[in-house]
């Protein structure tokens, strides 16, 4: 929900596997998974076809690793915006705000959207990767919960339960995204994200602020 991208394709020999699966996924948001070929994958990457096939086998094996390597990403990159909650300083309302719309910049990321639409495309072949994706966001709603539950402690916040409070602040904050967006049909504008943020901030606040 900062972008929740695969780092820039990395360069040398050490790193050529990342570079595979970051070529790897933009070719099956681009194609889907059935349309994409490995010799696709491997001209995106700048590799000949053998060298993936080297490093991962098969399609399937690339597909998977590579949408865990996006799962991945988009976790480091929410945790990192959660991690900001942890220190609201005076001002809970601007905290929350800031990183309300950080974590919807994080979920309507190209990334983020397309690992949806791939993820839900193909979760008959591969159910695993939508449990993946489903402990990611888990892991992510437990920081966003351990934060809260700091702050009820500091008096900040007023709630028994953080676990719910972090749940329905997610929701708050996605809820009210049309499908438009949260999928990639079109892309969100910032008026937008601002217009979310606060929206949710103040109902969140107003059921749970001191």
């Amino acid at each position: 929900m900062t972008s929740a991208g695969i780092p820039a394709r990395p360069r040398g020999r050490v790193d050529k596997q990342q570079a595979i699966l970051a070529a790897a996924f933009t070719v099956f948001a681009r194609t889907g998974y059935t349309q994409t070929r490995m010799d696709q994958i491997a001209a995106e990457a700048g590799v000949a076809k053998a060298t993936v096939y080297s490093h991962f086998g098969d399609k399937e094996q690339v597909f998977r690793h590579a949408v865990r390597a996006l799962s991945e990403a988009a976790r480091q990159a929410n945790l990192a915006v959660v991690e900001r909650i942890a220190e609201p300083g005076a001002d809970i309302a601007a905290t929350l705000r800031a990183a309300g719309g950080d974590l919807v910049r994080c979920y309507c990321s190209p990334e983020s959207r397309a690992l949806r639409r791939l993820v839900c495309a193909e979760a008959g072949q591969f159910p695993e990767l939508t449990g993946n994706v489903d402990e990611v966001s888990g892991q992510v709603l437990r920081a966003l919960a351990d934060r809260f539950a700091r702050l009820a402690l500091a008096g900040v916040l007023r709630l028994d339960d953080p676990d719910l409070a972090a749940g329905q602040w997610t929701a708050l904050l996605t809820g009210a995204l049309p499908a438009r967006y949260q999928f990639g049909v079109e892309p969100l504008p910032e008026s937008e994200v601002d217009a979310v943020a606060v929206a949710a901030t103040t109902t969140f606040l107003a059921a749970f602020g001191d």
